[in-house]
């Protein structure tokens, strides 16, 4: 059975040309799930699937380069002929329904109820599709932010969502056949740790004992290149940058 990841966008803190943010399809056991959905992102998810047979979207916190492209989902769900057969079911931070109606001019979400289903997100958190497990983890941000660990015939993907230096964040990447991980500022600011630099995601890759590690989320005051360059030191182990449209098996 194959586990996989489809990268659909990377940027941070807004997209560029050919380069959405966050975004990625999970496949495996029978199901797809769209992790995040940052600016751009539903357009490359049409590259790959029919977003109205996706089986869940899991959002890590609401940032719009995380959350935003929930909206494009919306027109495309409700008036863009990509209806799916069942509201879909949203993993996301409590605020989230609200949070669109109220972009939408709306006073409550009740209107989206027949294409997305809400299902507010809690650490420890685990749910199923088909084959594939996904359980959420609390880890640091200045929003209520989770982790990935998705599992998948004894194999495990760990996604960090956007993360400062954490043990829940090791602890969810422990011993992670793939740990897609963000790289997102050259260095930390004072006392502030709401976001990796590469030496913290490749020491974290180090710690938890990843087999792989794959940099994403990488920020204008760094490329990806030297981001990933500066991860793979602290890890010393197989580091690679996250590229839009490739799909890597866990």
């Amino acid at each position: 059975m194959t586990f996989t990841l489809t990268v659909l966008g990377t940027a941070s803190p807004h997209p560029g040309p050919d380069r959405p943010s966050s975004g990625h399809l999970l496949r495996g056991g029978g199901a797809e799930v769209w992790v995040d959905a940052g600016f751009g992102t539903f357009t490359e998810l049409r590259r790959h699937t029919d977003p109205a047979r996706i089986d869940a979207v899991w959002i890590s916190h609401l940032h719009a380069d995380h959350s935003a492209d929930l909206l494009a989902a919306v027109y495309g769900f409700a008036y863009g002929g990509l209806t799916p057969p069942a509201p879909v079911p949203v993993h996301a931070p409590a605020d989230c329904a609200q949070r669109l109606a109220g972009f939408l001019g709306r006073p409550d979400a009740g209107f989206l109820g027949g294409i997305l289903d809400f299902r507010p997100l809690h650490d420890g958190q685990v749910v199923h599709y088909g084959g594939l497990s996904l359980t959420s983890t609390a880890v640091v941000h200045d929003v209520e932010a989770y982790g990935l660990r998705a599992e998948c015939a004894g194999r495990v993907l760990a996604y960090s969502g956007d993360s400062g230096p954490c043990a829940a964040l090791t602890g969810l990447a422990r011993d992670a056949d793939l740990f897609l991980c963000e790289a997102d500022i050259d260095e930390h600011r004072e006392s502030e740790r709401v976001h990796l630099t590469p030496e913290d995601a490749g020491d974290t890759a180090r710690r938890a004992g990843v087999r792989e590690l794959l940099v994403t989320h990488v920020g204008p005051t760094l490329t990806p290149e030297t981001a990933t360059v500066r991860a793979a030191s602290a890890f010393g182990g197989p580091t690679a940058t996250a590229r839009e449209g490739r799909t890597y098996t866990v």
